[in-house]
């Protein structure tokens, strides 16, 4: 380890802890110093190792020196403690050999390890009031520790038989030892756990510490462990008091307007509206500052405004198909349709695939011409007495019916057959339907399907003239041809 960079690195650190002193902040530095019992641990699976050499370790006492700030931290009395410590650290091997047991050219020998580290623990501590004027504490810290080797040296003292004598001689003397990353040197870093308990009286402080090493801090060239382990007390003194805190006036509800100033103590709210939330009179939840309509409840995809009804049809423009014209919402604001375009809408036209008057409702109007033809027609045609069966002269108005019909695809046909009343009605009634009947077969004939014709026979029940006279009872044996509309 290079020691320009460890004292460069001090001297920053030191210099940062000064500037905290001089924030404007509770920021307080302390300094302290303590003895320690120190050990390095060692654990290996070498058969024997505890009885040869291991029952030989004991602790080394060394010191800790440095500062400490201390820096408030939340509201329970708990506190961020950073510092930087000077902390001598090792263990010691001391062994006697007694010559009777042993032959051996060692009767005395021991090895203190130093090992020298710059620590920058990092404790969060809890402290207990002892005193009114919370002067007095009960403190306890925890936390975790980063440590860099400054120097790594042993000592050594022993009893050794001088060469090609009987005689043994005193030896002594410190000589440095390898750091770094490879094997048989201890490493340049430390990382562990430290926890320390103790009392604060005023600006004085005393504590135990205890820290224990997580990483390996040696490399072995067979399979081991070495970690740092130090028990210790300190003494310390804080170089400064804290600034006092003013405390902020009570805000309760946390909002930045204090009570004193808030008409809302307990709902947050900005400062120009004296600590009361933005108001919302239209209750859709969107304030007033950001209403366009602030009577009338929206949504705030439309500035708290409802959504827009273009056509003014109760169809709001998000459900209606066509915002420009007005319709009910059963045709998602589009007008009733008119699929014959005869201006009257489908639920009020009796023929919404055919164009008619509103007056016809909606449906085509026969026209007044085509019947009277077919009544011109219907006069023209003969039956032999008593009988279904049509005058030769019969088949020309019936042709021209059919021609009409071709003509006319959208009329159907209903031909009524009627009798006098000479004779039994039963008979009349059947004679009737089958004269209607016979002048259908001929108009199937002429190539009129037998869908489009209709036929009824009233027999001598609807008279258009009296019954009583030859002529009248001519009228009455008649067949009537009434065209309609398809489908009605």
């Amino acid at each position: 380890m290079n020691p320009i960079r460890i004292y460069r690195n001090l001297l920053v650190l030191i210099f940062s802890l000064l500037v905290f002193t001089f924030l404007p902040a509770q920021i307080r530095l302390s300094a302290l110093g303590g003895i320690q019992s120190s050990n390095f641990i060692e654990k290996n699976s070498i058969p024997g190792y505890d009885t040869a050499r291991g029952n030989y370790f004991s602790p080394n006492t060394g010191f800790e020196l440095g500062v400490l700030a201390e820096i408030p931290f939340g509201k329970y009395n708990l506190y961020l403690q950073p510092g930087i410590l000077y902390s001598s650290k090792g263990n010691q091997f001391q062994r006697y050999y007694d010559s009777s047991v042993y032959q051996t050219d060692t009767l005395y020998n021991q090895n203190t390890l130093n090992l020298n580290y710059v620590e920058i623990p990092l404790y969060l501590t809890w402290k207990l009031s002892l005193s009114k004027d919370q002067k007095n504490h009960f403190f306890i810290s925890a936390g975790p520790y980063f440590a860099f080797i400054y120097s790594a040296n042993q000592s050594y003292q022993n009893r050794v038989l001088q060469y090609n004598s009987s005689n043994y001689i005193y030896q002594s003397g410190t000589e440095d030892l390898p750091v770094g990353l490879g094997p048989q040197k201890y490493k340049t870093y430390d990382i562990g756990l430290v926890a320390k308990a103790g009392f604060e009286f005023g600006n004085v402080f005393i504590s135990a510490y205890f820290n224990r090493g997580l990483t390996n801090a040696y490399t072995a060239l067979y399979p081991s462990s070495f970690h740092n382990q130090v028990f210790g007390g300190s003494f310390g003194i804080w170089l400064n008091n804290p600034k006092p805190v003013s405390q902020p006036p009570k805000d309760s509800d946390n909002d930045g307007t204090p009570d004193q100033d808030d008409s809302c103590r307990t709902i947050p709210g900005p400062p120009r509206w004296h600590g009361c939330p933005i108001p919302d009179s239209d209750q859709d939840g969107i304030n007033d500052e950001e209403d366009s309509c602030k009577t009338v409840p929206g949504l705030i995809r439309y500035h708290g405004c409802p959504i827009p009804d273009t056509d003014k049809d109760g169809v709001n423009d998000e459900e209606d198909s066509c915002k420009t014209i007005p319709g009910p919402a059963r045709y998602h604001g589009c007008p009733i349709p008119d699929r014959d375009n005869d201006g009257v809408n489908d639920e009020l036209d009796k023929c919404p695939d055919q164009p008619g008057p509103a007056e016809n409702q909606g449906c085509p109007v026969v026209k007044t011409s085509i019947n009277k033809r077919a009544q011109l027609v219907a006069a023209n045609i003969m039956f032999d007495i008593n009988s279904t069966r049509l005058t030769e002269g019969s088949y020309p108005p019936i042709k021209e019916l059919a021609d009409s019909l071709k003509a006319n695809p959208d009329l159907d046909l209903v031909i009524e057959g009627h009798t006098d009343d000479v004779g039994n009605p039963a008979y009349n009634q059947k004679l009737s339907i089958n004269r209607a009947e016979s002048v259908k077969k001929v108009l199937i004939k002429l190539g009129i399907s037998a869908s489009r014709i209709q036929t009824k026979g009233y027999g001598d029940f609807r008279p258009v003239a009296t019954n009583d006279n030859a002529e009248g009872r001519a009228k009455n044996r008649r067949v009537v041809f009434v065209f309609q509309l398809k489908n009605r």
